[in-house]
């Protein structure tokens, strides 16, 4: 499904709303020639996604290197994994839709200021009912500025340049993912997940002070009334399902790494920061290689089916090592494989559907995305979580690799050349 390009105020760059009661208008000047949007408006929505995955990441990898310590078996601890996602499926797509009525600044500001508040709830014990109550009201925090975020990326880019924003998105992503793990052994060593909880109160209140201040308030579009028919058609056509399916693959593959690379490293006598420092690995590989498959898909160098494919390939390749050779030094090796994985999927799939979504629905259709995505998120740990429970963690870790290598596939083949993206 092709778009209009956009005229620049509904990219954000200037925050005008215009008064016409008719659609935009499809302007003759070419996609290259439109003005990138600036780095101080782009800065605010980077930190509102290093906060979610500095919190959320640093907390699972904590729970997988911790586990013993707190009593958690292995089906608990793949519950308290999901319990972050659960509550972003349900919520993610109302966000969504609320962000394209009211605009995205006030349900980023609103929910980043909410996952402040769930994480101040952490801060009373390590029960695992207080975590899991801590994880859930972080998941539906994260549901409202998640989407917005992702939506304000995509106008304030523009389809030709949204590859290279999603990656730089997705860098900024991963840099928490980095720093969570490691962060998170110290401040847990210094005072357990009360100290890891109130670190995160602390960095998602003052990330909804500055995008409070610095983010441009993007005018809210017209929009058509959809009908049902309407709506089913927009979440089957491809150019949304398959994006869909490979975020949703790599995102679960991420949430099982978090939690589960730590949870080997300290079932083979790793030391703590050694256990958490898989995930730094895997996040570091991921943060680097975003920006320049990001660039590469924006100068038409490779195909968002062909990015996506070889990305997920290159995933279900590294669990499948973790399954096979479960030894230290493997461990490093299958991180930097997922992460790099990952990090060529991710931007290329966000791309994709920014390329090929209307402004004026932009945020309902991230919202919509991040179901499938924050499925895979919380159903991978539980897949894992439960095969590992009744047979073999090396049994749930094949079992995801078949998955993931089933979706490369798919990937691969019906993403069709020409469906709207701007490199294919």
């Amino acid at each position: 499904m092709s778009r209009p390009r956009p005229r620049n105020d509904e990219a954000g760059i200037v925050a005008v709303p215009s008064t016409a009661p008719t659609a935009p208008t499809v302007s003759a000047a070419p996609e290259a020639a439109t003005p990138g949007p600036s780095a101080r408006a782009l800065a605010p929505l980077y930190a509102a996604g290093f906060t979610t995955a500095f919190g959320a990441h640093s907390i699972a990898a904590g729970l997988g290197a911790e586990s013993g310590g707190i009593g958690l078996g292995l089906l608990t601890f793949g519950v308290l994994l999901a319990l972050y996602d659960v509550a972003e499926v349900i919520l993610k797509p109302v966000f969504g839709s609320l962000s394209d009525r009211i605009g995205a600044k006030p349900v980023i500001v609103a929910g980043l200021a909410g996952f402040a508040l769930a994480s101040l709830v952490g801060t009373l014990g390590t029960a695992p009912l207080v975590i899991g109550i801590a994880r859930l009201g972080q998941g539906a925090a994260a549901s409202a500025f998640s989407p917005a975020s992702s939506a304000a990326v995509a106008r304030l880019a523009g389809p030709a340049a949204a590859g290279s924003h999603f990656g730089k998105y997705g860098s900024w992503k991963g840099l928490g993912y980095v720093l969570g793990p490691l962060l998170g052994a110290g401040l847990i060593w210094a005072g357990g997940f009360p100290a890891l909880f109130l670190s995160m109160a602390v960095i998602s209140a003052a990330a909804a002070v500055w995008v409070a201040i610095a983010m441009p308030r993007l005018p809210v579009l017209p929009r058509r009334r959809y009908t049902v028919a309407d709506l089913l058609r927009q979440s089957t056509e491809r150019s949304f399902l398959v994006p869909t399916l490979s975020l949703a693959a790599a995102t679960g593959a991420l949430g099982v790494a978090v939690g589960f690379l730590p949870l080997l490293g300290s079932s083979l006598h790793l030391p703590l920061i050694a256990s958490m420092a898989v995930v730094a690995v895997l996040a570091l590989a991921s943060t680097l290689i975003q920006p320049l498959a990001g660039r590469l898909r924006d100068t038409g160098r490779i195909t968002s089916s062909a990015g996506m494919a070889l990305g997920l390939a290159m995933v279900a390749a590294g669990i499948a090592l973790l399954a096979a050779v479960p030894v230290p030094a493997t461990l490093y090796v299958a991180a930097v494989a997922i992460g790099c994985g990952i990090g060529i999927a991710t931007p290329l799939g966000f791309a994709h559907l920014a390329s090929t979504t209307p402004a004026e629905r932009m945020g309902r259709t991230m919202g919509s995305a991040e179901i499938g995505r924050e499925m895979g998120d919380a159903g991978g740990p539980l897949i894992v979580g439960a095969i590992a429970t009744a047979a073999s963690l090396a049994a749930g870790l094949w079992t995801l690799a078949l998955l993931v290598a089933g979706a490369a596939l798919l990937a691969g083949i019906l993403l069709r050349r020409g469906s709207g993206d701007v490199a294919d």
